[in-house]
């Protein structure tokens, strides 16, 4: 039995303190089912207290120079780079990704976008234009509401609070319940950095309380919110009270087109990897292959002999390619969602429902093909290593078929013509898209079209989520 860890406190004011509540709640590990932890079930009152030090915190650390706060942010990028070793352990065991994936996945992103933060803090010039009498300056929003998911638990953390804190802004963080752990380590090393006290809250909790807590408060000035499109549409409704601005990073159902003229195998091979990464618990994944219809039963046999190649094991496993899902819920709902498929009519060429593991929330590799836009496997996000292979007559075709979605967060083509395949990445309405397998830039733009969100995270872009624009009359 392992020892369960007891992460009770809320992070106030530079302190960790008791939540005002008595719940809890227990973190499971996924692989082995077992209680981990246990972290607070916060309450409304403590996101009002959270707020307030939040509130108190800001007009001092807005006043900083941008190469003051780059100091604060260098010394914890500082600390966690030391630590990243831990960081991986917590993490692989938090939310079941294979550990040698974690470490420059789960871990090596966000080390590199609080780098980056810092980096910004100190160069960005918030005074750079002038528009004939008008001087235009950038201030910090004020105080931001981060409510993060999961998937990815410390990058969607780091996107937002540090993007926040470089722009100058004070932060009220509810970080997931279901994987927390690597957020509060997080949390320790910027208490150990000494980042003024109030600058960031941490109050852990369920999203319709501690949630709709943060997104409704008078005085929290933005809430960014990464998760589900159901949830993100009760967050801006919620928002929409307080007339705050809001970001959203919300679902995917991302379409990978292979144009007549790709290398097929190549292309396969690397949209089953952008399709199962993380297990398919990633919302930019590309689930959707869209193949000439004429080369479908070359598509799915290639893409089935990929498939068998990633392995399921435990997050300690070296030689895992595939780990637990983040919980039972999640695994019913993939399960769910392939059973879905095979009643609406999709051949399942590869199942991935029977695993041989006994314990622990593992869905196998899974490969539908001959599916139909219309079927709910290619138009609802599943959040699993779930791939649906579905034909096109022509480009055109393609173009339509990638574009039919309420979703346009991410995407690719593959072409043996780089210009070709741009020409199409222009067309398909989505905020991302990979040309040819091109590498995940943490410094781009990143966030969607239509219900895949509002706004961009990472990078510049990122940063100036978090300011408002002023007009100063000379």
């Amino acid at each position: 039995m392992t020892d369960v860890l007891d992460r009770t406190k809320i992070y106030i004011g530079g302190r960790w303190v008791d939540s005002d509540g008595t719940g809890r709640i227990e973190v499971v590990d996924p692989a082995t089912e077992e209680v981990i932890a246990v972290v607070a079930e916060g309450t409304t009152s403590d996101v009002d207290r959270a707020v307030a030090a939040a509130k108190a915190a800001f007009p001092e650390w807005a006043a900083l120079s941008g190469a003051a706060r780059a100091a604060y942010l260098e010394k914890v990028s500082s600390l966690a780079n030391e630590r990243a070793e831990e960081l991986t352990r917590i993490v692989s065991q938090d939310m079941g990704m294979p550990a040698h994936f974690a470490r420059a996945i789960q871990i090596g992103m966000p080390l590199k976008n609080i780098a980056g933060y810092a980096e910004l803090a100190g160069s960005y010039d918030f005074d750079d234009r002038e528009i004939g009498n008008a001087l235009v300056v950038r201030e910090p929003i004020g105080v931001v509401g981060a409510i993060t998911p999961w998937n990815y638990p410390l990058h969607q953390v780091v996107l937002k609070v540090f993007a926040a804190l470089a722009a100058g802004c004070t932060v009220v963080l509810k970080p997931t319940e279901v994987a927390p752990l690597v957020t509060y380590a997080l949390i320790d090393i910027v208490d150990e950095a000494g980042l003024p006290p109030g600058v960031l809250n941490v109050v852990s909790g369920y999203g319709p309380v501690v949630g709709e807590a943060v997104a409704a408060h008078p005085d929290v000035d933005m809430v960014s919110f990464t998760g589900s499109t159901r949830a993100g549409k009760r967050v801006a409704a919620v928002a929409a009270e307080t007339v705050k601005k809001v970001a959203l990073e919300l679902g995917g159902k991302s379409a990978n087109i292979i144009l007549d003229d790709a290398d097929l195998a190549a292309a396969v091979t690397e949209g089953i990897g952008k399709c199962y990464l993380n297990s398919g618990q990633t919302c930019t994944a590309l689930t959707r292959m869209l193949v000439p219809a004429n080369r479908i039963d070359e598509a799915t046999e290639l893409a089935v002999q990929v498939a068998r190649a990633y392995t399921l094991g435990l997050p300690t496993d070296p030689q895992a390619k595939l780990g637990p899902l983040v919980s039972g819920t999640q695994q019913a709902r993939v399960k769910a969602y392939i059973d879905k498929g095979v009643e609406e009519g999709a051949e399942l060429a590869l199942d991935g429902r029977e695993t041989g593991f006994t314990t622990g929330f593992f869905v196998g590799p899974t490969v539908f093909t001959r599916v139909t836009p219309d079927m709910t496997i290619a138009r609802e996000e599943i959040f699993g290593p779930v791939l649906s292979i579905i034909g096109y007559e022509d480009e055109d075709d393609a173009v339509r078929i990638a574009n039919d979605s309420d979703y346009g967060l991410s995407g690719g083509v593959w072409s043996a013509d780089p210009a070709r395949a741009e020409a199409v990445a222009r067309r398909m309405r989505t905020g991302q898209v990979y040309i040819n397998g091109g590498a995940f830039n943490t410094d781009a733009p990143f966030g969607g079209y239509k219900q895949s969100g509002i706004g961009r995270e990472a990078g510049v872009f990122g940063l100036e989520e978090f300011l408002e624009i002023k007009s100063i009359l000379r």
